[in-house]
């Protein structure tokens, strides 16, 4: 009879792996929903009078309405969106466009976070000194998220494009 020893640091350390490998996938799939679904959404008059709010006040974004209509500055930004999340699929097979997407979804995500700071509305401050609005505040506060998780694609892929 063999007996076999299990090395019970191995199995944590197996699953964390894993379990990595599997967030860093799901990362690059997520984020490459939301910019198909929120590039597509652009290309829509219910869209495109819904960030109006959000983009005129904008110090990066704001002076396109002074060049373009509401429609085709939202057109504009959806096709931003669609190619960024196109660069980002490379990700599985050509991980230097994914590095582009990355990028792409990295600046995206600063710009729309800094809405936080320039959209009328976002604070309440006779409610608190922290509160903040459902919308557009706690709309805008994921974009944190968003950002962390782009740079964690941004990581990823340049490190898969080093390989």
């Amino acid at each position: 009879m063999t007996h076999t020893t299990v090395n019970s640091a191995a199995a944590p350390q197996d699953l964390g792996n894993r379990l990595t490998e599997i967030a860093s996938k799901g990362i690059f799939a997520t984020l490459i929903l939301v910019f198909v679904w929120f590039g597509a959404m652009k290309f829509t008059a219910y869209e495109a009078g819904a960030i109006r709010g959000l983009v005129e006040n904008s110090p990066f974004l704001g002076w396109l309405y002074a060049f373009l209509s509401e429609g085709a500055v939202s057109k504009l930004i959806g096709v931003a969106e669609l190619i960024i999340a196109a660069l980002l699929t490379a990700r599985f097979f050509a991980p230097k466009l994914a590095v582009l997407g990355a990028l792409g979804a990295v600046g995206t995500f600063i710009v729309t976070f800094s809405f936080f700071f320039s959209t009328p509305g976002v604070f309440i401050p006779e409610t608190g000194v922290l509160a903040i609005s459902v919308v557009p505040g706690q709309f805008l506060l994921k974009d944190i998220v968003l950002l962390f998780a782009s740079l964690f694609a941004l990581g990823n892929a340049l490190t898969a494009a080093a390989d």
